[in-house]
């Protein structure tokens, strides 16, 4: 920084140009798209359908509207978008609104450079405060996106009728950079009305004043599909004016939603006590959440957001921890009995339909069941578990829940043989107690579930598996 302009002189001295904004993000886009690289970081599954056309929109300068249901990434994309501004852009210093210092379009910027000329002071703005957001609600005014007259500095002597008494918003706060608004159709119609300038024209106009701010910006709006139709609209002419629409979605398949449940959940270790959450285990999750969004008894209006896996599978890992940490155990693998803990994370994050009270429980616990099957039957062969269920018909009886250690469930290797191939096929190499542990409830609650063991429950979590005969 101590190397840049500080006045206009040295920054037409240093051959600096300016670019509108679009221009600028087209820039950069191009050079990251040449080297293979994606746009942003952190956004995963949308390679071949989101990003594609998000990369036809910023290259064709479009203002761009995302729609689709909660936890879709809307958000993190449209703000990590400020990573392809340049890092550094000069502006007139004292601006309120970026004043390119080659442009000025304030009152106060255009003085200041028409009686400094060259000795007007210039300021550096990093490209993070270049970005400007608003959720839309009904109660917002005119006066919170484009300005108001500032009653302050009316009464410090200035006429209403001059410029510099105006609070610009934070559309023109945002000069020279992106603005978001999120959830667009709860915005008062009457509110729309005064975007439209923003979008095509690129003014912004203020009761009546007879002035205009030519604004350079990009902006950037998400919709929820249902609300876009429903509980509020896009007005047309609003609608109009967007170059883009992107249609967001979730997770295609259990591998993808399971990259981002790895990516976004906080590990629950805690001090010597270390949780490992196995891929089976994460695929549960994962499943459910898959299966809920296929589901006629989930509401598919309000959708099943990627935070519902991402919460499950946290509260797996606290469940399991809390059990470890009762038992001693320094490592610890979330089990089949520890999915009872989902109950609290799903219940709020996803709204049943049924015509029935009090069902909700049901319905949430027979989908929990219907992800392990699906994982169970995805992962274990019969031919691995065949000796086992004829074990158990024999005689054999496994106990587990909260109150049974990982070294108890372990030894059922021990005592049940047959269990040896499918439960290390699960652990994938790790012969701790606890991974152990965990593969054979899975595989037990897997054969239960296939009909070809018996379960007897007591308590929240305790259970007997047997045989059938």
């Amino acid at each position: 920084m101590a190397n840049r302009a500080a006045t206009l002189g040295e920054l037409r001295a240093s051959g600096w140009t300016s670019v509108p904004v679009k221009e600028e993000i087209r820039r950069n886009a191009v050079a990251r798209i040449a080297a293979g690289e994606p746009l942003f970081e952190g956004v995963i599954g949308y390679e071949q359908t989101v990003m594609p056309q998000l990369e036809n929109a910023l290259l064709a300068g479009h203002d761009v509207i995302f729609l689709g249901e909660r936890g879709q990434a809307k958000t993190r994309m449209i703000r990590s978008l400020t990573g392809l501004l340049d890092e550094w852009m000069p502006m007139v210093a004292g601006s309120e609104i970026h004043d390119d210092p080659y442009q000025p379009v304030s009152k106060y910027a255009r003085d200041l450079v028409a009686e400094l000329g060259d000795q007007t002071p210039i300021e550096w703005v990093h490209r993070d405060h270049r970005y400007g957001e608003k959720l839309a609600t009904p109660d917002t005014s005119i006066a919170d996106l484009i300005g108001e007259v500032d009653p302050i500095k009316v009464a410090e002597g200035r006429y209403l009728s001059d410029e510099l008494t105006l609070h610009y918003g934070l559309v023109p706060r945002t000069n020279r950079g992106i603005f978001a608004i999120n959830e667009i159709p709860d915005l008062a119609e009457r509110i729309q009305v005064g975007m439209l300038n923003v979008l095509e024209e690129r003014d912004v106009q203020v009761r009546g004043y007879t002035i205009r701010l030519p604004l350079d910006l990009l902006l950037v709006a998400s919709a929820n599909p249902e609300d876009y139709t429903n509980r509020g609209r896009i007005i047309t002419p609003l609608k109009d004016r967007f170059g883009s629409q992107i249609r967001t979605h979730y997770p295609l398949d259990t591998e993808v939603e399971v990259a981002i449940m790895r990516q976004e959940a906080r590990a629950p270790s805690v001090g010597d006590v270390s949780v490992r959450t196995p891929h089976y285990m994460e695929q549960v999750v994962a499943t459910l959440s898959q299966l809920a969004r296929a589901s006629n008894q989930v509401n598919q209006r309000s959708g099943v957001s990627v935070r519902l896996s991402v919460s499950n599978v946290e509260v797996l890992g606290a469940s399991a921890l809390r059990r470890g940490l009762r038992a001693g155990e320094t490592v610890v693998v979330p089990r089949v009995s520890d999915l009872v803990a989902l109950a609290a994370s799903t219940s709020g994050k996803i709204e049943i339909e049924s015509l029935e009270e009090g069902r909700d429980g049901i319905i949430l616990e027979n989908l929990v069941k219907a992800a392990v099957l699906t994982v169970f039957k995805e992962l274990v062969t019969f031919e691995q578990v065949r000796d086992v269920v004829a074990a158990f018909e024999e005689g054999a009886i496994a106990h587990t829940g909260e109150e049974v250690s990982s070294n108890e469930l372990a030894a059922m290797v021990q005592s049940v043989p047959a269990l040896r191939v499918s439960v290390q096929s699960l652990a994938g190499g790790d012969e701790s107690p606890a991974a152990i542990a965990a593969a054979v409830e899975f595989v037990l609650e897997g054969l239960h579930l296939s009909k070809r063991l018996n379960k007897d429950t007591s308590g929240t979590s305790a259970a007997t598996y047997r045989g059938r005969g």
